[in-house]
């Protein structure tokens, strides 16, 4: 009889452990990936339905925030600075709220992410933006809650919020003129001394074609107004691989100069040793 119960309680907890039934969530999760210009934007939020209820003014009160979908708050992360009505947000992630009204939104950019729901308390010191928005009235209900990215350009997007039968649009700016004319500039003004350095060293490292190593390099010292010892250093190995001891030297000697001011030991003795190596007095 003991054998017959412990095999029942063994059974009863072997079907207890394996009986994990997976069951549709009444608000799923949604993660949207949308590039607006050159900037990557990601928007998470759960998505509660109606369910006969009536939205706002109801089950979302006027007046009160609001965690703009269900569960934990929504989230948007910019993965450069953006500007929404006219406030800039850092690159980073922000929740959502919004206090609704009857015919507007303020809708609040917050710092802080980890909040399950709604903050017990605003914190000015977390609100990163502030933007009131109108709302507009739709002919339908829309049975779902949606977050949307709309009106698409290589510099702007809007963020739409549709529920029940209310619409709400917030536009944000990206900086895609801004880098991208950046990186114009900076190709049309040719390499720069940091450019001309690493293909000089790369040539150097390699044994590959060493006057033009010595012409990039030479080329990115003249671009630099306080060269390091580092770089002087690798200035002076190049002379010294064509055979142009004198100024080999001379490089070396600048290079020895600056690593005693830096109190680097590990260049002073490489300098000293070059220097002894080619024969300087």
């Amino acid at each position: 009889m003991k054998k017959l119960v412990l095999f029942t309680f063994a059974l009863t907890l072997m079907f207890s452990v394996n009986a994990q039934i997976e069951t549709p969530q009444p608000s799923p999760f949604t993660k949207i990936e949308q590039k607006v210009g050159l900037t990557d934007v990601t928007l998470e939020y759960s998505r509660p339905s109606m369910n006969g209820r009536t939205i706002f003014g109801d089950l979302v009160p006027y007046g009160k925030v609001w965690r703009v979908g269900a569960n934990k708050n929504t989230t948007i992360t910019f993965s450069d600075a953006v500007v929404v009505g006219g406030q800039e947000l850092k690159a980073g992630a922000y929740a959502i709220f919004i206090t609704p009204s009857k015919t507007s939104w303020d809708v609040i950019f917050y710092s802080d992410t980890n909040n399950w729901g709604t903050p017990k308390t605003i914190e000015a010191s977390k609100v990163a933006a502030k933007v009131t928005i109108e709302t507009m009235e739709l002919p339908m209900n829309v049975e779902t809650f949606t977050i949307t990215f709309d009106n698409l350009t290589s510099g702007s997007a809007e963020l739409g919020f549709i529920w029940e039968n209310t619409m709400a649009n917030l536009k944000f700016e990206v900086p895609t003129d801004k880098t991208v004319t950046a990186a114009i500039d900076k190709v049309m003004a040719g390499p720069s001394a940091g450019d001309y350095y690493a293909a000089a060293v790369y040539n150097l490292t390699e044994g590959k074609d060493l006057e033009k190593a010595k012409e990039w390099m030479d080329k990115a010292m003249s671009m630099t107004k306080e060269p390091m010892f580092y770089q002087l250093r690798k200035q002076s190995l190049i002379y010294a691989a064509l055979g142009d001891k004198k100024n080999a030297i001379a490089t070396a000697k600048k290079s020895l100069a600056k690593s005693e001011a830096a109190g680097n030991a590990d260049y002073v003795k490489m300098n000293n040793d070059s220097l002894k190596e080619w024969g300087a007095k």
